[in-house]
């Protein structure tokens, strides 16, 4: 591991500290963690499926009816 100095502001660091304790971690693995999810979505443009747009794959070919729907698709296939 890479040893760095940063500068940040005393709000910004004591909101880290009390969060690191709360959540019985570091400081130091908070930072990395945030270092790393910042990597995956500004430099790498890899973000959750939560914060991506759903793909538009043509016409809906009948209404969803439910979880069921789902289901029996699924179930029918394997008999």
């Amino acid at each position: 591991m890479k040893t760095i100095t940063i500068n940040v502001s005393k709000p910004v660091y004591v909101e880290f500290q009390r969060f690191a304790k709360e959540s019985d971690r570091t400081t130091s693995e908070l930072i990395r963690e945030a270092m790393e999810q910042y990597r995956d979505k500004k430099i790498h443009g890899r973000g959750s499926l939560t914060q991506s747009e759903p793909a538009r794959v043509g016409n809906i070919l009948r209404p969803w009816k439910g979880r069921e729907d789902l289901l029996e698709g699924f179930f029918d296939a394997r008999d």
